[in-house]
């Protein structure tokens, strides 16, 4: 296999934005397609479990030996922008600030609210990640996969998705996002959008923590109602275990203050959610994916 891309015992806490992980028996950052369809051939002919990462936030991975590959998809960053029709081709890799400054450069406009979002274009469809009713979903044209099982490359469009709030078909099938291709209103207005992209990043860094490590938001907000707020009402703000606290600046984030294990993270998720079901009869569900963990997903 080629070196460049593939490493064995590779420490994941590097590639999450928690900062915590455990070590990969096998990972690699594949920088195209031809690339990523070779290590999924690779893992299935030696029936080796596959998964598959972007920038590691909203990720929680367990402090232990994770048998099998773990693919990065954040070198395949390919952005194509036709500013005159709106159209937009990125691969999985694509970080979301980078797509919302390129399309407000561009004078596209529907893309501003991402620019605080540290995950990939892959991640943000996977998850349907997005702030308030605001999401991908909404712009996307189709997706381009790949099939785990036989390696067939599909085109998908977007009324063969199911998306649900942070949820998508793409958590249940088993089909690797390659890239997508999307649609943002053109000919706006360049200076507005520019200052109303920056303005979402100043208000984000203002009221998040976003000098620590973090996942982003923790949990789901239940209907009619916001996971920070119910935190906060519990007076839970910088509650902490060992060195996971939760943020005194929003509730709805986790901080590892530099020393926190995974376990210290875990066992904060899970006494949050105990609190909060005990007081409130509120289950909140988590919005971070976890690996290693007994922890349906």
């Amino acid at each position: 296999m080629n070196k460049k891309i593939f490493s064995e015992n590779c420490n994941l806490s590097n590639h999450t934005t928690i900062k915590v992980g455990g070590i990969a028996e096998y990972f690699a950052e594949p920088r195209n397609v031809k690339e990523l369809s070779y290590l999924i051939k690779w893992c299935n002919s030696r029936n080796k479990r596959c998964q598959i990462i972007g920038a590691g936030s909203n990720l929680l991975i367990n402090n232990i030996f994770i048998k099998g590959l773990v693919i990065c998809t954040k070198k395949m960053k390919s952005l194509k922008i036709e500013k005159y029709s709106g159209i937009v081709e990125a691969e999985a890799g694509v970080m979301l600030p980078t797509l919302s400054n390129s399309l407000a450069k561009n004078g596209l406009q529907g893309g501003e609210w991402a620019v605080g979002i540290p995950g990939t274009l892959g991640g943000a469809i996977y998850m349907n990640a997005g702030t308030g009713d605001l999401s991908l979903a909404k712009n996307l044209i189709s997706v381009k996969v790949i099939n785990n099982k036989t390696h067939e490359k599909l085109e998908i469009d977007k009324k063969d998705i199911n998306f649900e709030y942070r949820s998508s078909s793409f958590q249940k099938n088993d089909l690797a996002i390659i890239s997508a291709k999307l649609h943002f209103e053109p000919n706006g207005n360049l200076d507005k959008l520019i200052q109303t992209t920056k303005n979402n990043l100043k208000f984000k860094t203002k009221t998040q923590p976003y000098h620590l490590p973090s996942f982003g938001s923790v949990f789901k907000n239940p209907e009619n109602n916001y996971a920070a707020k119910i935190i906060d009402d519990m007076g839970l703000k910088g509650f902490k275990i060992g060195g996971a606290e939760i943020s005194t600046m929003h509730s709805n984030f986790i901080v590892n203050n530099s020393s926190a294990s995974s376990k210290d993270i875990y066992e904060l998720i899970t006494a949050i959610q105990q609190k909060v079901l005990q007081n409130k009869g509120i289950y909140l569900q988590p919005e971070v994916r976890m690996i290693g963990f007994d922890y349906p997903n």
